[in-house]
């Protein structure tokens, strides 16, 4: 990132609304029911006294008037009615998702899996809209990563920890592919051998966005686990990386399984062992395959 992007402010816009005035506008009730009937609308568009109704707003000119103040920003209006443009549904699905609104409190819950350092019982714990697979013996962590407070709505615990997989599968691939999960700007990959972050001191992987400065880390092997190739050899030996917990894997969790073949361009080596069988895969900085020797 730039100085002078540093140095930018998100209120910041140019051939856009402010982003204050753009907060102001959904900061009421009626609006926000006005996206939420809109979202939860069977059929779209919806004719103005049809989605007056789902809202129940007797007062015709109240409602238009609050209906205009979200029209051209939030929700679309057409020849056929009124429609949510992509920014009135990411504010619903905010609200949804709870990070504006809800703090829930989680007890530890053991999870799948053991400590690959020590052997002791891993558990799940949740603090601050983030979960942690954290061995209860020696403490090292299996990874933190974002969890909304919504994926936790009508799940166990065994469901919770499942999403919770699911879902850190999804960021590093979106991460690994150059797309931010948060934005959708351009993400850059950079390899660290060096540094405090989810593995503690060791060879790592860091996605960091260009727009957001959203960051994921994560050991370099976590890139394979959708590699067909690693897929494979996994199943050849009877195991479904599909609905394996990333946690329980040495080589998503740490760097004891990469070599370093060189830095100077990054080429990287994981050696994957099952039944006295190894699966060597190559990677360059981007973290893309170069090569697979099994």
């Amino acid at each position: 990132m730039s100085e002078s992007e540093a140095e930018s402010s998100i209120q910041e816009c140019s051939d856009c609304v402010a982003p204050a005035e753009a907060f102001s506008i959904v900061a009421n009730e009626t609006r926000l029911s006005i996206l939420e009937a809109l979202w939860r609308a069977e059929e779209r568009p919806v004719r103005f006294s049809r989605l007056r109704e789902m809202v129940g707003m007797r007062d015709s000119a109240q409602f238009n008037y609050h209906l205009g103040k979200l029209t051209d920003q939030f929700v679309r209006r057409t020849d056929d009615g009124y429609d949510l443009r992509h920014a009135g549904t990411k504010v619903v699905q905010a609200v949804l998702a709870g990070s504006f609104n809800e703090h829930p409190h989680v007890e530890p819950f053991p999870v799948e899996g053991s400590c690959l350092w020590c052997g002791g019982p891993v558990e799940a714990r949740y603090d601050d809209e983030m979960l942690a697979v954290v061995c209860t013996d020696c403490e090292r962590r299996h990874g933190k990563y974002s969890f909304p407070p919504g994926g936790l709505n009508d799940r166990t615990d065994e469901e919770i920890a499942r999403a919770f997989d699911q879902r850190v599968r999804h960021l590093h691939c979106l991460a690994a592919d150059g797309v931010c999960p948060e934005c959708s700007g351009r993400m850059e990959t950079v390899l660290v051998s060096e540094g405090d972050c989810c593995l503690g001191d060791g060879l790592r992987a860091d996605h960091v966005c260009a727009q957001c400065n959203h960051r994921l880390c994560s050991a370099v092997g976590l890139r394979l686990l959708d590699q067909s190739d690693v897929v494979a050899f996994h199943r050849d030996h009877g195991i479904d990386l599909g609905v394996t917990p990333y946690w329980t894997l040495d080589w998503c969790v740490s760097d004891e399984a990469v070599t370093v073949l060189e830095t100077d361009p990054w080429r990287v080596e994981v050696a994957i062992t099952l039944d006295g069988e190894t699966l060597r895969v190559t990677m360059d900085g981007d973290l893309r395959v170069l090569g697979v020797e099994r």
